[in-house]
């Protein structure tokens, strides 16, 4: 028995190899179908882990008091331009919050265009600069990595001190310890404190090039009449989140004046909700990516079953012969339906390297963080080996009830 599959096996290859030039074509059409279903679902999957590990780094128990939602509002709609935050609010805010189990931290982006300077070196104008308090690296859900973070008396008495990132620290000070080394921006001399845990690069924004100074001293560089802060609140036990969550809507609507009857005029947002919203955007691209495979893969089946027909059609003679030898009926059908699983499997293996290799470049291009797509490599194998079941089926009993002494006439 192993031995006649293996003799079909044999003779399948030879088949495959003698009309080379229409089972390579074959192929191609298979393996684009699975290159569009392992690709999109390789880079979506990466676009979501990524910003999926970004938002959850903050924890689920982290909620924040922003300008906007995460829907981003039409700068043409007057009615939906909401106030920024000012430095006046968040004060009131922190001070008047007394919700317990909490920590607020405030912080502002000072600049994305920044150049800082250590000795005779100086960065490109590409390092952010933020003014935050004591609570901003925790809440952020960031690690310092060397040296400490901000205290309360360096917020209190605007220290001259900062936390950079790991992209500056390589940038700057790659060849010197960093703690307690001076830089400058804009003017200002800083000592450095800290070096942040390398977080990586979303959709080209490095969050690993920017420097960290204490709120007040930020303020005093960055003057903007119309700077937007930004507020956050991490409670410490998750079941208290909702109740710490109404206790900061209400005081902020108390801060900005609204009666009962307006809505507000500022957005509270959780990490959790952006990374639900994201999942519902990720899925639509996974919808899409199937049904472009499947329409794909549609007419790969039509390819490969009109190949196996021909097939069939041009080795009637041979068919006859190996019948008139006493080959069975159903020896005749595994060989052809052999045939059509190899040519399946081919394609959906090249599809396969071509899908990832499309992925890997989409996720390092965008910078994403890539992972191998497990769940798009398996339906990509049980799809082609779906294909050929289907595709040789009809071959395969055509082939096996065509009449041996008709078919050693055949010419």
């Amino acid at each position: 028995m192993f031995s006649l599959f293996k003799e079909n096996i044999r003779i399948a290859f030879d088949s495959i190899r003698s009309q080379l030039l229409r089972t390579i074509l074959t192929i191609l059409i298979i393996a684009i179908g699975i290159t569009a279903l392992v690709g999109i679902l390789s880079a979506v999957s990466a676009l979501e882990n990524t910003i999926s590990s970004d938002f959850s780094s903050m924890g689920a128990n982290t909620f924040n008091v922003q300008r906007y939602d995460f829907n981003n509002q039409r700068a043409n709609d007057k009615e939906k331009i909401n106030p920024v935050i000012s430095y006046r609010e968040v004060k009131t805010f922190e001070e008047d919050y007394q919700f317990p189990f909490t920590q607020t931290s405030i912080s502002f982006q000072g600049t994305s265009t920044a150049e800082v300077k250590y000795e005779n070196e100086k960065t490109d104008p590409e390092v952010q600069v933020f003014g935050v308090n004591e609570n901003y690296i925790t809440n952020a859900g960031l690690e310092v990595e060397l040296g400490r973070s901000f205290n309360y008396f360096d917020i209190q008495n605007s220290n001259t001190v900062c936390v950079i990132g790991s992209d500056l620290r390589k940038a700057l000070l790659q060849d010197v310890n960093p703690l307690n080394k001076t830089i400058s921006i804009r003017g200002s001399k800083f000592k450095v404190i800290g070096v942040l845990k390398a977080k990586g690069a979303t959709f080209g924004n490095n969050q690993d090039l920017r420097v960290l100074m204490p709120l007040q001293k930020a303020r005093t560089i960055y003057t903007n009449a119309n700077i937007n802060y930004n507020l956050s609140v991490k409670t410490d036990n998750k079941n208290m989140l909702e109740g710490a969550q109404d206790e900061a809507i209400l005081l902020f609507r108390n801060i900005r004046g609204l009666n009962p009857i307006e809505n507000n005029n500022f957005a509270l947002q959780r990490s959790d909700d952006l990374i639900n919203r994201i999942s519902t955007i990720t899925s639509g691209l996974s919808t899409v990516a199937w049904i472009v495979s499947i329409i794909t893969i549609f007419g790969s089946t039509i390819a490969l079953l009109n190949m196996m027909l021909v097939s069939v059609s041009e080795r009637t003679r041979e068919i006859g012969v190996r019948k008139a030898l006493g080959a069975k009926r159903a020896t005749i059908a595994f060989q052809f339906f052999i045939e059509t699983i190899i040519i399946g499997q081919l394609g959906g293996l090249l599809g396969i390297c071509l899908g990832i290799l499309v992925g890997w470049g989409v996720s390092a291009a965008a910078g994403f963080e890539f992972t191998t797509p497990w769940l798009a490599m398996t339906s990509a194998v049980i799809i082609t080996f779906v294909v050929a079941v289907i595709s040789g089926l009809m071959p395969a009993i055509k082939a096996a009830k065509l009449d041996p002494v008709e078919s050693l006439r055949y010419e």
